[in-house]
């Protein structure tokens, strides 16, 4: 297997429903949140979009569960993709209001990507594994 150095922005792919609702969302917090509105807007609109049964099982979409290492520290995550009201990060769940929830999503396993954290500084994320379940009611 041989490892691929991370681009800036690789392709992603989203569920078209759930890219109308987080671009919903996006907007709806641009004020509070402009980084990761504007995030999250930029990647929604360069994914490619398919109705979910399309979506391939190891892309990143809400509800899944990512694992993923943090190449300049080494740290492993695991986390469900949730949105705001649902996230908890002590029970490995994060919001897609996050910047790291933002850059998650429509990444497939193998795939990296240069992305700013709170800070602003760049982190290059591999995804390792994704797994799914269905949304919590």
């Amino acid at each position: 297997m041989t490892t691929k150095r991370a681009t800036r922005r690789p392709p992603i792919q989203m569920i078209d429903k759930e890219a109308d609702a987080l671009a919903e969302l996006a907007m709806s917090v641009e004020e509070r949140l402009p980084q990761v509105s504007e995030l999250l807007l930029n990647e929604i609109t360069r994914a490619t979009l398919h109705p979910a049964r399309r979506i391939p099982d190891d892309v990143v979409t809400m509800h899944s569960t990512v694992r993923f290492i943090d190449e300049a520290s080494g740290r492993d995550y695991t986390y469900e993709l949730t949105y705001p009201q649902d996230a908890d990060i002590s029970k490995g769940r994060i919001s897609i209001l996050t910047p790291v929830g933002a850059g998650l999503i429509g990444l497939r396993a193998g795939q990296s990507i240069l992305w700013p954290d709170r800070e602003g500084h760049e982190r290059e994320l591999k995804i390792i594994a994704v797994t799914h379940s269905e949304p919590a009611s």
